[in-house]
């Protein structure tokens, strides 16, 4: 499946195919900030998408590309057992917490708990 817009929960979605190309470079997160641009209001981009760096928070990859989202006020939701990573870090824990708190980025476990996250934020 391409990457796809899907109306969930009443919100346009813009839908990343796992199997497409990896997010490694701050111009990758650009060019699905571009695609989102269609209609979209936010970014579901698999966890197994993101290169590895996003997930050590000494990089700061991560918040260079979720800067990149928020810049342009579209909402990420990366999507995916992350629970490897949490385990190894403190930091990307705090970091997956106060995230889940807000309104811009959230990390979720499958595409039906951002279906459950969009229902709440309406």
């Amino acid at each position: 499946m391409p990457d796809e817009i899907q109306e969930r929960a009443g919100v346009q979605v813009l839908v990343c195919d796992p199997a497409g190309p990896p997010v490694a470079t701050e111009q990758d997160a650009l060019d699905l900030v571009g695609a989102a641009f269609l209609g979209a209001q936010v970014v579901a981009v698999p966890a197994s998408r993101l290169d590895e760096r996003f997930f050590s928070l000494g990089t700061r990859f991560a918040g260079d590309v979720m800067q990149k989202f928020v810049n342009y006020r579209l909402r990420l939701a990366v999507v995916g057992d992350i629970s490897g990573q949490l385990a190894e870090s403190s930091a990307l824990r705090a970091l997956v917490y106060e995230s889940n708190q807000g309104g811009h980025i959230w990390f979720v476990p499958d595409l039906d708990a951002l279906d459950d996250r969009l229902h709440a934020a309406r």
